[in-house]
């Protein structure tokens, strides 16, 4: 299973949360706490705001652990908002198109999980993307066709119903199909204002999520400091720290949206 962040706030550089936290996604690349297994190293990517909508896009297939690139790049650019992921397939190939964030418009999305026989569903999911945002589909994942079905969905108009609706049909597509494997995921998207992510499974077994928020965010001595206050927020698949004050896990089940330093967590009901 993949590892990834997401942080919304004052503009910080990206090294503050990728590198220098003891437990940083850096580090869960290679040593995640939270997953069944700990080496993430099947790639990378980062997207981020900045002065344009449209945001920035860098992945590459090599392990993240492995990329001064990545390193010189996250201490020099500062952002309001941005995700990152580190990846481990579940069988798409090791290819930069198959990297997370994927990008649509304003849009980023990326994702931890599975959904269960996708050599099965596959031709009947990406059937029913639809022809005005299939020619933008680029890689081969699972992750990548939920994106296009989401923004065919309302994504834009309604995103927790839009998130409800996908999942309907993926499920619906995997039970006409036999598929008894189940379907798995924590999920984030944004617009470059708000972060909207899930954590759900049709078997009640999702991926860890965490999030964390308050005041200015700082990195001192290996520990994630939060400034008084509140603006700012990360969402995350596993704590950046031992400090537990810091970080409250999501339920099983849930929707949260962060916007302005503000979170808010309901119940995900897709059925």
């Amino acid at each position: 299973m993949c590892r990834w962040l997401a942080y919304g706030g004052d503009p910080i550089a990206m090294d503050t949360l990728l590198f220098r936290p003891c437990n940083s996604l850096i580090r869960q690349s290679l040593y995640a706490q939270r997953a069944p297994a700990p080496t993430n190293g099947d790639g990378f990517g980062l997207g981020w705001y900045g002065a344009i909508e449209k945001p920035g896009l860098y992945r590459d297939t090599m392990p993240a652990w492995n990329d001064a690139n990545l390193r010189s790049l996250a201490e020099q650019i500062r952002s309001p908002l941005f995700f990152a992921h580190v990846r481990a397939s579940t069988g798409p190939a090791t290819a930069r198109l198959n990297c997370h964030p994927f990008r649509y418009g304003r849009y980023l999305f990326m994702h931890n999980g599975q959904i269960g026989g996708w050599a099965e569903v596959r031709q009947e999911i990406e059937r029913s993307i639809r022809k005005e945002l299939y020619r933008y589909r680029e890689g081969s994942t699972d992750s990548e066709a939920f994106f296009y079905l989401l923004l065919g969905n309302g994504l834009a108009e309604d995103p927790e119903r839009a998130f409800a609706r996908t999942v309907r049909q993926v499920t619906d597509i995997m039970r006409a199909e036999g598929v008894a494997d189940p379907f798995r995921m924590t999920a984030a998207v944004t617009d470059g204002r708000r972060i909207h992510a899930v954590r759900w499974s049709s078997d009640g077994r999702s991926p860890t999520l965490f999030h964390g928020n308050g005041g200015r965010i700082d990195c001192k001595g290996s520990m994630v400091e939060f400034g008084d206050g509140g603006g700012c927020t990360i969402v995350l698949s596993e704590p950046l720290d031992e400090d537990a004050a810091h970080w409250a896990e999501v339920p099983e089940g849930s929707f949260l949206t962060a916007e302005a330093g503000r979170v808010t967590v309901t119940p995900f009901h897709p059925r």
